[in-house]
Protein backbone atom coordinates (compact mmCIF):
# COMPACT_ATOMS: atom_id res chain seq x y z
CA UNK A 1 0.00 0.00 0.00
CA UNK A 2 2.61 2.49 0.70
CA UNK A 3 4.55 1.93 -2.52
CA UNK A 4 1.56 2.08 -4.60
CA UNK A 5 0.57 5.71 -2.46
CA UNK A 6 3.74 7.25 -2.75
CA UNK A 7 5.47 6.11 -6.42
CA UNK A 8 1.22 6.74 -7.70
CA UNK A 9 1.48 10.01 -6.04
CA UNK A 10 4.79 10.83 -7.43
CA UNK A 11 3.50 10.13 -10.72
CA UNK A 12 0.44 12.15 -10.97
CA UNK A 13 2.44 15.27 -9.56
CA UNK A 14 5.24 14.38 -12.57
CA UNK A 15 2.86 13.63 -14.79
CA UNK A 16 0.81 17.48 -14.29
CA UNK A 17 4.45 19.30 -13.94
CA UNK A 18 5.06 17.44 -17.35
CA UNK A 19 1.53 18.86 -18.99
CA UNK A 20 2.52 22.42 -17.54
CA UNK A 21 6.01 22.67 -18.63
CA UNK A 22 5.00 22.10 -22.26
CA UNK A 23 3.09 25.70 -22.30
CA UNK A 24 5.96 27.38 -20.75
CA UNK A 25 8.71 25.55 -23.09
CA UNK A 26 6.77 26.33 -26.28
CA UNK A 27 5.84 30.49 -25.11
CA UNK A 28 9.74 31.13 -24.56
CA UNK A 29 10.27 29.36 -27.86
CA UNK A 30 7.41 31.65 -29.13
CA UNK A 31 9.11 34.85 -27.66
CA UNK A 32 12.39 33.83 -28.96
CA UNK A 33 11.67 33.48 -32.92
CA UNK A 34 8.38 35.51 -33.39
CA UNK A 35 9.41 37.99 -36.25
CA UNK A 36 8.23 41.23 -34.85
CA UNK A 37 9.36 40.36 -31.19
CA UNK A 38 10.78 43.52 -29.05
CA UNK A 39 14.34 43.13 -27.78
CA UNK A 40 12.68 42.76 -24.25
CA UNK A 41 10.41 40.17 -25.36
CA UNK A 42 13.65 38.08 -26.55
CA UNK A 43 15.39 38.93 -23.12
CA UNK A 44 12.32 37.44 -21.30
CA UNK A 45 12.44 34.15 -23.37
CA UNK A 46 15.37 32.99 -21.85
CA UNK A 47 14.23 32.17 -18.40
CA UNK A 48 10.79 30.69 -19.91
CA UNK A 49 12.73 28.36 -22.00
CA UNK A 50 15.45 27.05 -19.33
CA UNK A 51 12.28 26.34 -16.36
CA UNK A 52 10.04 24.75 -19.25
CA UNK A 53 13.35 22.79 -20.28
CA UNK A 54 14.08 22.18 -16.31
CA UNK A 55 10.42 20.64 -15.57
CA UNK A 56 9.78 18.65 -18.96
CA UNK A 57 13.37 16.50 -17.89
CA UNK A 58 12.89 16.67 -14.00
CA UNK A 59 8.92 15.34 -14.44
CA UNK A 60 9.66 12.77 -16.63
CA UNK A 61 12.49 11.52 -14.92
CA UNK A 62 10.33 11.37 -12.02
CA UNK A 63 7.08 10.00 -13.91
CA UNK A 64 9.65 7.45 -15.25
CA UNK A 65 11.14 6.18 -12.02
CA UNK A 66 8.50 6.17 -9.46
CA UNK A 67 6.13 4.19 -12.08
CA UNK A 68 8.58 1.59 -13.95
CA UNK A 69 10.65 1.05 -10.92
CA UNK A 70 13.83 2.96 -12.35
CA UNK A 71 16.07 3.58 -9.50
CA UNK A 72 17.88 5.82 -10.88
CA UNK A 73 16.10 8.13 -12.56
CA UNK A 74 14.17 8.38 -9.41
CA UNK A 75 17.60 9.26 -7.83
CA UNK A 76 18.16 12.05 -10.15
CA UNK A 77 14.87 12.81 -9.67
CA UNK A 78 15.27 13.69 -5.86
CA UNK A 79 19.05 15.16 -6.57
CA UNK A 80 16.86 17.85 -8.86
CA UNK A 81 14.43 18.57 -6.17
CA UNK A 82 16.87 18.28 -3.09
CA UNK A 83 18.97 21.02 -5.77
CA UNK A 84 15.15 22.75 -6.38
CA UNK A 85 14.64 23.09 -2.66
CA UNK A 86 18.03 24.45 -1.71
CA UNK A 87 18.21 27.44 -5.10
CA UNK A 88 14.08 28.14 -3.17
CA UNK A 89 15.18 28.69 0.14
CA UNK A 90 18.30 30.79 -0.82
CA UNK A 91 16.23 32.68 -3.59
CA UNK A 92 13.98 33.63 -0.48
CA UNK A 93 16.08 35.24 1.94
CA UNK A 94 18.31 36.72 -0.48
CA UNK A 95 15.23 38.50 -1.44
CA UNK A 96 13.92 39.74 1.63
CA UNK A 97 17.87 40.46 2.17
CA UNK A 98 17.66 42.90 -0.60
CA UNK A 99 13.81 44.36 -0.40
CA UNK A 100 14.29 45.31 2.88
CA UNK A 101 15.65 48.74 2.17
CA UNK A 102 13.82 51.99 0.45
CA UNK A 103 10.29 52.99 -0.03
CA UNK A 104 8.78 56.40 -1.95
CA UNK A 105 8.81 59.28 -0.64
CA UNK A 106 5.61 61.44 -0.01
CA UNK A 107 5.30 65.02 -2.09
CA UNK A 108 3.97 68.11 -0.60
CA UNK A 109 0.48 68.54 -2.85
CA UNK A 110 0.76 65.36 -4.57
CA UNK A 111 -0.93 62.58 -5.17
CA UNK A 112 2.40 60.29 -5.95
CA UNK A 113 5.34 59.75 -4.44
CA UNK A 114 8.71 60.20 -6.03
CA UNK A 115 12.04 57.60 -5.59
CA UNK A 116 15.77 57.83 -4.89
CA UNK A 117 18.14 55.67 -6.09
CA UNK A 118 20.39 55.58 -3.08
CA UNK A 119 17.06 54.95 -0.69
CA UNK A 120 17.83 51.32 -1.88
CA UNK A 121 19.65 48.18 -1.40
CA UNK A 122 23.45 48.40 -2.83
CA UNK A 123 22.88 45.26 -4.94
CA UNK A 124 19.80 46.44 -6.59
CA UNK A 125 21.45 49.70 -7.22
CA UNK A 126 24.74 48.22 -8.63
CA UNK A 127 22.45 46.88 -10.98
CA UNK A 128 20.41 49.37 -12.59
CA UNK A 129 23.95 51.65 -12.92
CA UNK A 130 24.84 48.94 -14.64
CA UNK A 131 24.72 50.28 -18.70
CA UNK A 132 24.47 46.93 -19.65
CA UNK A 133 21.57 46.08 -17.07
CA UNK A 134 19.94 49.60 -17.94
CA UNK A 135 19.77 49.25 -21.70
CA UNK A 136 17.83 46.39 -21.16
CA UNK A 137 15.62 47.81 -18.75
CA UNK A 138 15.35 51.19 -20.60
CA UNK A 139 14.26 49.15 -24.00
CA UNK A 140 11.71 46.96 -22.26
CA UNK A 141 10.04 50.60 -20.07
CA UNK A 142 10.14 51.94 -23.90
CA UNK A 143 8.50 48.65 -25.30
CA UNK A 144 5.40 48.88 -22.63
CA UNK A 145 5.01 52.42 -23.51
CA UNK A 146 4.43 53.26 -19.98
CA UNK A 147 4.91 56.86 -20.57
CA UNK A 148 3.21 56.96 -24.07
CA UNK A 149 0.03 55.68 -21.89
CA UNK A 150 0.28 58.20 -19.30
CA UNK A 151 0.64 60.79 -22.48
CA UNK A 152 -2.58 59.60 -23.47
CA UNK A 153 -4.53 60.31 -20.27
CA UNK A 154 -4.11 63.76 -20.69
CA UNK A 155 -4.52 64.86 -17.57
CA UNK A 156 -4.45 68.82 -16.55
CA UNK A 157 -2.54 70.14 -13.65
CA UNK A 158 -4.60 69.26 -10.84
CA UNK A 159 -5.71 65.94 -11.99
CA UNK A 160 -1.74 65.22 -12.94
CA UNK A 161 -0.39 66.59 -9.40
CA UNK A 162 -3.35 64.48 -7.67
CA UNK A 163 -2.87 61.08 -9.83
CA UNK A 164 -1.62 58.16 -7.75
CA UNK A 165 1.48 57.23 -10.21
CA UNK A 166 3.43 54.00 -10.68
CA UNK A 167 6.85 54.02 -9.58
CA UNK A 168 7.63 53.92 -13.28
CA UNK A 169 5.43 56.76 -14.24
CA UNK A 170 6.89 59.04 -11.49
CA UNK A 171 10.61 58.07 -12.05
CA UNK A 172 10.66 57.93 -15.91
CA UNK A 173 7.51 59.93 -17.44
CA UNK A 174 8.17 63.29 -15.47
CA UNK A 175 10.83 65.39 -14.55
CA UNK A 176 12.01 65.47 -9.85
CA UNK A 177 9.86 68.15 -9.03
CA UNK A 178 12.47 69.75 -7.38
CA UNK A 179 13.05 70.94 -11.14
CA UNK A 180 10.31 73.26 -10.24
CA UNK A 181 9.29 72.78 -14.15
CA UNK A 182 6.11 73.87 -15.69
CA UNK A 183 4.25 71.08 -16.61
CA UNK A 184 2.11 71.32 -20.04
CA UNK A 185 0.22 67.99 -20.27
CA UNK A 186 0.94 64.51 -20.38
CA UNK A 187 4.66 64.18 -20.67
CA UNK A 188 5.35 67.48 -21.93
CA UNK A 189 7.39 70.38 -19.60
CA UNK A 190 8.43 73.35 -19.61
CA UNK A 191 12.33 73.62 -18.33
CA UNK A 192 13.00 76.66 -16.26
CA UNK A 193 15.93 77.77 -14.65
CA UNK A 194 16.80 76.30 -11.33
CA UNK A 195 19.18 75.97 -8.26
CA UNK A 196 18.40 71.99 -7.79
CA UNK A 197 21.60 70.23 -7.99
CA UNK A 198 19.75 66.94 -8.65
CA UNK A 199 21.60 65.49 -12.55
CA UNK A 200 18.20 64.85 -13.44
CA UNK A 201 17.17 68.24 -14.09
CA UNK A 202 19.37 68.16 -16.99
CA UNK A 203 18.77 64.65 -18.00
CA UNK A 204 15.09 65.38 -18.52
CA UNK A 205 14.03 66.00 -22.31
CA UNK A 206 10.17 66.28 -23.89
CA UNK A 207 11.57 63.98 -26.48
CA UNK A 208 9.31 60.60 -26.05
CA UNK A 209 12.43 58.58 -26.53
CA UNK A 210 14.43 60.50 -23.90
CA UNK A 211 12.21 61.61 -21.41
CA UNK A 212 13.88 60.78 -17.84
CA UNK A 213 14.60 56.88 -19.02
CA UNK A 214 18.60 58.64 -18.08
CA UNK A 215 17.65 59.98 -14.66
CA UNK A 216 18.75 58.40 -11.10
CA UNK A 217 14.57 58.86 -10.30
CA UNK A 218 13.91 56.37 -13.25
CA UNK A 219 16.18 53.49 -11.96
CA UNK A 220 14.67 54.04 -8.80
CA UNK A 221 11.34 53.93 -10.20
CA UNK A 222 12.66 50.29 -11.81
CA UNK A 223 14.31 49.55 -8.59
CA UNK A 224 10.75 49.63 -6.61
CA UNK A 225 8.90 48.07 -9.28
CA UNK A 226 11.69 45.32 -9.02
CA UNK A 227 11.22 45.25 -4.65
CA UNK A 228 7.12 45.18 -5.19
CA UNK A 229 7.32 41.98 -7.27
CA UNK A 230 10.10 40.58 -5.34
CA UNK A 231 8.51 40.50 -2.32
CA UNK A 232 5.26 39.07 -3.79
CA UNK A 233 7.69 36.28 -5.16
CA UNK A 234 9.28 35.89 -2.31
CA UNK A 235 6.26 35.50 -0.44
CA UNK A 236 4.93 32.93 -3.02
CA UNK A 237 8.37 30.99 -3.08
CA UNK A 238 7.70 30.64 0.30
CA UNK A 239 4.74 28.34 0.17
CA UNK A 240 6.57 26.64 -2.98
CA UNK A 241 9.35 25.85 -0.69
CA UNK A 242 6.79 23.85 1.74
CA UNK A 243 5.23 21.89 -1.44
CA UNK A 244 9.06 21.21 -2.62
CA UNK A 245 9.53 19.73 0.79
CA UNK A 246 6.56 17.59 1.16
CA UNK A 247 7.33 16.55 -2.38
CA UNK A 248 10.54 15.04 -2.01
CA UNK A 249 9.70 13.66 1.11
CA UNK A 250 7.03 11.78 -0.71
CA UNK A 251 9.61 11.02 -3.23
CA UNK A 252 11.80 9.57 -0.88
CA UNK A 253 9.16 6.75 0.37
CA UNK A 254 9.18 5.76 -3.09
CA UNK A 255 12.59 5.55 -4.02
CA UNK A 256 13.13 3.65 -0.60
CA UNK A 257 10.07 1.38 -1.71
CA UNK A 258 11.41 1.07 -5.38
CA UNK A 259 15.10 0.05 -3.28
CA UNK A 260 13.07 -2.53 -1.14
CA UNK A 261 10.82 -3.83 -3.92
CA UNK A 262 13.93 -4.40 -6.36
CA UNK A 263 16.05 -6.33 -3.49
CA UNK A 264 13.32 -7.99 -2.63
CA UNK A 265 13.14 -9.21 -6.35
CA UNK A 266 16.61 -9.68 -6.70
CA UNK A 267 16.77 -12.53 -3.73
CA UNK A 268 13.91 -14.06 -5.14
CA UNK A 269 15.51 -14.63 -7.91
CA UNK A 270 18.33 -15.79 -6.51
CA UNK A 271 16.55 -18.24 -4.12
CA UNK A 272 14.50 -19.55 -7.45
CA UNK A 273 17.59 -20.00 -9.36
CA UNK A 274 18.91 -21.85 -6.56
CA UNK A 275 16.43 -24.07 -5.56
CA UNK A 276 16.34 -24.62 -9.53
CA UNK A 277 20.26 -25.58 -9.57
Amino acid sequence: MAFRLSNNLIGILNALTFVLSLPILIAGIWLRTRADGTECERYLSAPFIAIGVFLLVVSIAGLVGACCRVNCLLWFYLVAMFILIVVTFCFTIFTFVITNKGAGEAVSGRGYKEYKLGDYSNWLQKRVENDKYWNKFRSCLQDSKVCKKLQEKKLDQSHFFQADLSPLESGCCKPPTSCNFTYVGGTDWTPVTTTSLDTDCQAWKNDGTVLCYGCNSCKAGVVATFKRHWRRAAVISIAFLVILIIVYCVGCCAFRNNRRDNRGAYRGGWKQGGGYA
